[in-house]
Order: C-alpha cells, then sequence, then structure tokens
C-alpha cells in the first residue's frame, strides 16, 4: 500500500488516480498507524515552506516520518513542496525542514540572466539525468515535466543530483539517496513522462 501523506495541502486525486491507474493500491491519509503499514510513501505538496512543516508537525506527522524513512528505509518520493520539505531549510520561512538531504530551498534569483525568465517558472522543460538515475532509465526520448515553481533546491553535494533542468540557469530539480526520491516538478500532470516515472516507483 502506498501512503499519500494528506497534510492539507495540494490537491493529492491526481496522485491517488495514477497510482491507482497502474494498479497500485494508494491511500490519502494523515493518520500514523496507516503510514506505518504503508510500503511506499509519497509526500506531495503545493503552497509555503513554513505551512508545509507546521501542518506536518501539527498533526504529528514528523516522527512517524523519520522512523518510516530514516529507520525503516521505506521508499519515499516527495513531489514540488514535498521535496522542498526534504531540505534542511528554506528562503520562503523560518522553519526547519525534514533534513533528508544536505540540501537547501533557495529562490530563483534571475534578474541578471540574459532574456525574460517571469516567475514562477510555469510550463513543460526537458530534463537531464545524472548519477544514472534509475526512474527514468526506461525513457528513450527526452524526458520533459511539467513545473510550477518559484524556488528549487540548492545542494554541496552533486552525488544527491538525480535530476537537472534550465530556466535561464541550470537547476535541480531532482534528489535522490538511498530509498529517498524527490523531483520539483509534477509528474501527476506529465502525461507518457509522468506515468513512467510513477510506474518505475511503484515497482521498487
Amino acid at each position: 500500500m502506498i501512503a499519500i501523506i494528506d497534510y492539507g495541502l495540494g490537491n493529492l486525486g491526481s496522485i491517488q488516480n495514477i497510482c491507482r491507474k497502474l494498479g497500485a493500491e494508494a491511500t490519502l491519509t494523515n493518520d500514523a498507524a496507516v503510514i506505518m503499514e504503508a510500503d511506499k510513501i509519497i509526500l506531495p505538496g503545493v503552497g509555503s515552506f513554513d505551512a508545509g512543516m507546521g501542518n506536518l508537525r501539527t498533526l504529528g506527522l514528523e516522527p512517524v516520518l523519520n522512523k518510516k524513512v530514516l529507520v525503516e528505509k521505506t521508499p519515499v518520493l516527495g513531489i514540488c513542496l514535498g521535496a522542498q520539505l526534504m531540505t534542511k531549510s528554506s528562503e520562503e520561512g523560518v522553519e526547519a525542514g525534514l533534513g533528508w538531504f544536505d540540501a537547501h530551498t533557495k529562490k530563483f534569483n534571475l534578474v541578471d540572466v540574459s532574456g525574460k525568465w517571469p516567475l514562477p517558472n510555469i510550463g513543460w522543460r526537458d530534463v537531464e539525468i545524472h548519477n544514472n538515475y534509475g526512474l527514468l532509465d526506461s525513457i528513450e526520448d527526452v524526458p520533459r515535466f511539467y513545473f510550477v515553481h518559484n524556488f528549487y533546491m540548492e545542494v554541496k553535494h552533486r552525488n544527491i543530483v538525480s535530476l537537472t533542468s534550465r530556466y535561464g540557469v541550470e537547476f535541480v530539480c531532482g534528489l535522490h539517496k538511498e530509498n529517498i526520491h524527490c523531483v520539483q516538478f509534477h509528474p501527476e500532470k506529465s502525461h507518457r513522462f509522468g506515468l513512467e516515472f510513477f510506474k518505475k516507483f511503484i515497482k521498487l
């Protein structure tokens, strides 16, 4: 069973629908007991960093997520805000993140970049694979995913970078280590590329 964490931010139904379309049992939940029984976890979200972390803590979900992910090594996927929450902090707020990645969430600064780069970054972008990232290795074409964001993930060590894209500058849009995966784009809105991505995650 895949537990899709419902902490009050974002439209989760489309993620649940894709999982079910691919034959996976997927449950929207913020119940710690249900999460503890999950074989996989998806942490989605749309909104502000502080609101996201605040909601997780108010619901008492941070300890159970840490146990499942860091101790039991349950496969987990963070999407959009959920990806940012896996970093240590964000320029968007003051709350500490989950800190599963040695990374920080930064706001785009494209003022000095040649061309017009309005924020948020909205639309389809090509994605480049790094470090032999396995969740996209079955896609023969250049993978393209749908983005809506003002922030990206800044890392110290490139060995955890799984995916990058470009919007004026190159930016990190995916991180991976061991059982932990996260992406800045929306695979649930990315048609066949998103389906392939979820298919590989479900098979982990």
